[in-house]
């Protein structure tokens, strides 16, 4: 189950290694157990962890699950949180997943809100997600010689599980990071070891990542994102039971039900291998920095898009530093939260030019009059230095 590719919109908000793909795609609560005795297990050192987690070199094993995604990111009241059918409600709210997995090619995906379900099920070549409030479906056929980036195709809407939030966590170990091992727990009646990644640079608002590892089979069972100096986790995820035992054949057939809208997309292409360093893929945020100091640089429209806007265009002004005046007129729920965040936006200027910061304990984004929005889990310094180097 590796990190899903970007192949909508909405997902190019993630904001880049460590705590990036996470943030964009958690929720608020503490739903996940942790509190029971730590088990007795023979000592491993941090390099004989990363070593062994499942899924980096050969495909985790066969499980079925129930995830629980949460998060405190201390973001402004938004419109919207309350209805777990919103956007928004990623945010704040809190998601169950049930995940069946049997192998690289045959995963599921159900994500339950009220009243409707969102399934996204890869049938070996074959995959395809089903909204039940819109009664849709979307459908992706692999190549039968499919590249790395078509190998691991899931559609970028699919939350994350704790395999995916480790492997973006993973990526950003090395010199910039310090690894270490932390006391054993038990996580959804699993004895794991807790490794913990530590960013040495003081401009990351992440101060540790605390990666929960299956004693027996090396499965992460949980990842936490520490904020700087705090004690609880801003974002965790994680699975609350888990049986390792090979799902049946039927969780992954899946037939389009009766009268629904079907929508046939091509599966992502394989870019890397044909972009210079120091460009960006096609519908790809530039990233300037790397590691824990990453920051994206989107377009300020984007603000709204991210939201689920169709191209509010007094909404995408405002975000630029036009005027708060003109979010009002955005439409609907989009323009409601872009309004709620520029409301919460301190103005800013320096040598970079000026526009407006958003700063939460995890999180610092910053909307500039040139037209631009700069995400990151950074510090402000380290923004204002990104927005210096954007062209």
């Amino acid at each position: 189950m590796n990190t899903l590719p970007t192949i909508s919109r909405r997902a190019r908000w993630a904001i880049p290694v460590g705590a990036v793909a996470l943030a964009g795609a958690v929720t608020a609560g503490s739903l996940i157990s942790t509190a029971q005795a730590s088990p007795e297990l023979p000592l491993r050192t941090p390099a004989q962890l990363l070593a062994s987690v499942a899924g980096q070199d050969a495909p985790p094993p066969a499980l079925t699950g129930t995830v629980v995604e949460t998060a405190s990111l201390g973001l402004p009241e938004l419109p919207g949180t309350s209805n777990q059918n919103s956007i928004t409600s990623l945010l704040a709210g809190s998601h169950t997943i049930k995940v069946w997995y049997g192998d690289p090619q045959h995963i599921r995906l159900a994500v339950p809100v009220q009243m409707s379900e969102t399934d996204v099920i890869r049938d070996g070549r074959q995959v395809s997600v089903w909204q039940s409030d819109s009664n849709t479906v979307t459908r992706m056929q692999l190549p039968a010689r499919a590249s790395a980036a078509e190998t691991h195709a899931m559609p970028s809407g699919a939350p994350l599980t704790p395999q995916q939030a480790a492997s973006q966590a993973l990526k950003a170990v090395g010199p910039s990071t310090r690894v270490t091992v932390d006391r054993t727990v038990t996580v959804a009646g699993q004895p794991a070891y807790q490794l913990v990644l530590t960013p040495k640079s003081s401009g990351s608002l992440i101060g540790r990542v605390s990666l929960a590892i299956d004693a027996t089979r090396n499965v992460p069972l949980r990842v936490q994102v520490f904020a700087r100096g705090a004690a609880s986790p801003a974002i965790q995820v994680g699975y609350t039971s888990i049986s390792f035992v090979k799902p049946a054949a039927a969780n992954f057939n899946f037939t389009t039900p009766a009268g629904a809208k079907v929508k046939v997309v091509s599966p992502p292409r394989d870019s890397s291998r044909h972009i210079a360093k120091g460009e960006k893929a096609s519908g790809q945020p530039q990233v300037i920095g790397k590691d824990w100091l990453s920051v994206a640089v989107l377009p300020a429209s984007d603000l709204a898009g991210v939201m689920g806007a169709g191209g509010a265009s007094s909404s995408a002004s405002s975000a630029a530093g036009v005027g708060s005046q003109s979010v009002s007129s955005g439409s609907g729920e989009s323009g409601a939260v872009t309004a709620a965040l520029m409301k919460s936006a301190t103005p800013v200027h320096g040598a970079w030019g000026s526009g407006r910061l958003l700063r939460t304990s995890l999180v610092s984004v910053l909307i500039t009059n040139s037209g631009h929005v700069l995400v990151g889990a950074v510090t402000p310094a380290v923004l204002y230095a990104a927005a210096a180097q954007v062209k």
